[in-house]
């Protein structure tokens, strides 16, 4: 008998390869449709991807526009209202992009009275707590002034941002949420599984593993208004009970409120697309890139060669919490050379908006 030629063999070893992979993806395939009939639900094909990693596939192909509104809660201090002018500032300019899917803006003032930047961005009083419930927690008025917003004002997107006064708007943003999950930023500080006593009191074994609660906050997250409508009770008397317990008060510290809303998100069922690139924090992250806000929670301290001096007041700086009592001035100073190029865009886009916001100097 003779040798097959090279040619045949070839040919007989790319007819295996196309049968085994024809034999894979009917097999895989089988599998998906026992997963669907199993839940009753088609959509378990989608859910195949933790959505606490990534979207779900079929989900990436939503691309009709979504518009979402922006709202931040704020108080009538100094402090937090020259933020705010900034923020409404580059969120005017960011809307303008047809990538941006931005509608309307609102500042959920929870002072419960108007002030002197009603005509300047747009605002919905709300009440605050009643006196002594917050304990000096200014944080905890966050989740009550939602849900009394969420209950009285007309909002015509179906979905909604939630920001913070501290938030640039360093990219046009559109609507990264994807069908029933919302999108949220994952902060490395909240730590659902290294608290599970605490949790536990909050989120009974019942609801499931502390693994469902997301490592996020209530800001920044794009999410359907209709859920928001669900959680936000729930994030308000979380929030409440938390404070209330010394263990979980001491234990959380500024960060309670942040906790509470990712608790609440998991007892109403709700998993979040966890995307990073949407925010940045200088000094920590370095480049702006992609990315579509930049959160200046964390002061910038420099010295002249550039180098970071975290801790220690540098001979360059720019923090925040420097300007407690009014805003800063115009055309503050940029960092020295070899300064992270996102310490020094968040600089350049302050000046830009002190520059061109009317009344800057009157110290609103």
């Amino acid at each position: 008998m003779g040798k097959a030629s090279p040619f045949f063999l070839v040919l007989l070893a790319f007819g295996f390869f196309i049968a085994t992979y024809n034999l894979l993806a009917l097999v895989i395939q089988n599998q998906n449709r026992d997963m669907a009939s199993k839940s009753g639900d088609g959509s378990a094909l989608s859910l195949r991807i933790d959505p606490i990693v990534g979207m779900p596939n079929e989900l990436k192909k939503s691309r009709t526009r979504r518009p979402f509104h922006v709202a931040l809660t704020a108080t009538d201090a100094s402090y937090n209202k020259w933020q705010c002018r900034i923020m409404y500032y580059w969120y005017k300019k960011m809307k303008e992009s047809e990538v941006s899917e931005m509608g309307g803006f609102t500042r959920v003032l929870h002072s419960g009275s108007p002030d002197n930047l009603m005509d300047e961005i747009p605002t919905f009083v709300v009440d605050p707590l009643p006196a002594g419930m917050d304990r000096g927690y200014v944080v905890l008025n966050r989740p009550w002034a939602f849900v009394q917003w969420l209950e009285k004002a007309k909002i015509v997107e179906d979905y909604i941002l939630m920001a913070e006064p501290d938030h640039i708007f360093v990219n046009p943003l559109p609507n990264l949420s994807r069908g029933d999950y919302p999108a949220a930023f994952p902060f490395f500080y909240i730590k659902p599984s290294e608290n599970k006593k605490i949790i536990r009191k909050f989120y009974p074994e019942e609801k499931g593993p502390v693994t469902d609660i997301d490592p996020i906050g209530n800001s920044p997250v794009i999410i359907k208004k209709s859920q928001l409508e669900k959680i936000a009770p729930t994030w308000m008397n979380v929030s409440i009970k938390m404070k209330d317990d010394f263990v979980t008060d001491a234990t959380f510290g500024w960060v309670l409120e942040m906790y509470a809303y990712a608790v609440a998100s998991a007892l109403h069922g709700v998993q979040h697309i966890l995307r990073k690139d949407f925010m940045i924090q200088p000094p920590w992250d370095l480049n702006v890139g992609s990315t579509f806000i930049i959160h200046y929670t964390y002061g910038c301290d420099y010295n002249l060669k550039g180098e970071l001096t975290y801790g220690t007041i540098g001979e360059w700086r720019f923090d925040k919490r420097s300007h407690l009592r009014g805003p800063p001035p115009r055309n503050l100073s940029l960092p020295p050379p070899g300064v992270p190029e996102s310490v020094v865009k968040l600089v350049k886009m302050v000046n830009e908006a002190t520059a061109n916001i009317p009344g800057w100097d009157e110290g609103r």
